[in-house]
């Protein structure tokens, strides 16, 4: 019988250990324990499973897993001594120098080494360079289970494809990317994926192949919003609406209809480093991932820079100045605020010593004031603005009343995702 351990229950982990709980016996493992209560009350702060679905996977003991299907979520790791299929899915961040941090990954594997048995397998699930699961992870679980790698147990890689705050493009209905460590291991691996992703499942020959597909999504997505970001900048500099630019291009069949703005999130804004990092070990230097990300990086001061500048142009004092910035998400609908570039954006501004308010309905203000050090609210104060900036496109503020929370006529309203009425705004990315 295949009894599945999840390591790692967050926007990616509790949605997969959810959906192999439909058919399997699931132990989800995180060490953080308010993480683990959370979810055992049937609760995901994440918003990824809804209540409902949660509470009607769980089952109260471990013990209930033998026999039947279900998901039972813990910290403790003698509930997952007896698994055999470890799915690892932790994050992989970079470092304040843009160098890939393992240490989640390698944490991980030693978690799992402590378990293992003959037999088993461990599938990476976490976005890495290509090697790094077989050069870097399974070496950490050799050492620590002192069992040989492809004789006593086995490996995988089948890199997530979660899209936080997406509801249609959930994880069972995103074709799955499967990979093994030998040929038959493979077909296991995919197997048992496939028995549950509907969209279905594309085996790799090789996990090298397999963590490379995956590197390079990202890597193309930032590459080709890079691109745009230039175009905003071009056009802004010529006096050419970039939306108006891309419709009309977007006429064209084989167009790709990319959008201008900030690059952040846990996979576009991290994932061409670790590429970039793996080609210069072997002695190239990746240009264009690079440059991309030099662009992408960069978009929150320029969008500041943009902000100074119409309120100079409306006789605005920037120093002191009341700015409201709308949304500290990384995305839309989605409270997830990790690698979050609307951080770039407020920096700028506070070295022009404008003082900030940042109102956001999705984002938890414990963990912002935890990561960044900003104060946030998920309620409007009534306060009034010198200027106001749209960040992060929330259903909530499409439906705001922008010109009840201008100070005055000569306030400013900058769009940076393009949502609000032309009328209303003064600038846009």
């Amino acid at each position: 019988m295949t009894k599945i351990a999840v390591i790692g229950l967050g926007y990616v982990g509790l949605p997969l250990a959810r959906l192999f709980a439909t058919k399997y016996p699931v132990v989800g493992f995180d060490i953080n324990t308010s993480r683990v209560n959370e979810l055992m009350c049937g609760t995901d702060s994440t918003l990824e499973v809804s209540d409902e679905v949660l509470q009607s996977a769980l089952v109260k003991d471990v013990n209930d897993l033998n026999a039947s299907k279900g998901l039972y979520c813990s910290t403790n790791l003698d509930d997952i001594k007896d698994c055999n299929f470890y799915v690892i899915t932790v994050p992989t961040p970079v470092d304040k120098n843009n160098r890939p941090d393992l240490t989640p990954l390698v944490k991980a594997s030693e978690t799992v080494g402590k378990v293992l048995k003959k037999g088993d397998i461990v599938v990476y699930e976490s976005t890495v360079y290509p090697g790094a699961t077989e050069e870097e992870c399974i070496p950490v679980v050799e050492r620590i289970s002192g069992l040989k790698f492809n004789a006593d147990f086995f490996a995988g890689y089948s890199p997530e494809r979660i899209n936080p705050g997406d509801k249609e493009h959930t994880v069972e209905k995103i074709k799955k990317v499967t990979s093994g460590s030998t040929p038959k291991i493979g077909q296991k691996v995919d197997e048992i994926y496939r028995s549950v992703i509907v969209a279905g499942t594309h085996l790799a020959p090789t996990i090298k192949v397999a963590e490379a597909a995956k590197v390079i999504e990202n890597s193309q997505r930032d590459i080709n919003i890079a691109f745009v970001n230039e175009l905003a900048k071009i056009f802004n500099r010529l006096g050419i609406n970039t939306q108006d630019v891309l419709d009309a291009a977007a006429t064209k069949w084989n167009f790709l209809k990319f959008q201008p703005g900030l690059v952040g999130g846990h996979c576009i804004g991290v994932d061409p480093y670790y590429l970039a990092q793996k080609a210069q070990e072997v002695g190239y230097h990746p240009e264009i991932i690079l440059a991309g990300r030099r662009m992408n990086d960069g978009m929150g001061e320029y969008v500041a820079s943009q902000v100074v500048k119409c309120m100079i142009r409306k006789g605005v004092t920037v120093k002191g100045a009341k700015v409201l910035i709308l949304g500290i998400t990384f995305k839309e609908n989605c409270p997830d605020v990790r690698n979050t570039k609307v951080v770039d954006v407020i920096s700028a501004l506070k070295e022009y010593e404008a003082n900030i308010t940042i109102y956001d309905p999705w984002a938890n203000p414990v963990e912002v004031a935890h990561e960044y050090g900003l104060e946030t609210s998920k309620l409007l104060s009534g306060e009034k603005y010198d200027a106001i900036v749209l960040a992060v496109s929330h259903n909530e503020f499409k439906a705001l009343d922008i010109l009840s929370l201008k100070s005055s006529q000569n306030s400013v309203v900058y769009d940076v995702k393009g949502i609000l009425v032309k009328e209303l705004v003064d600038s846009k990315l």
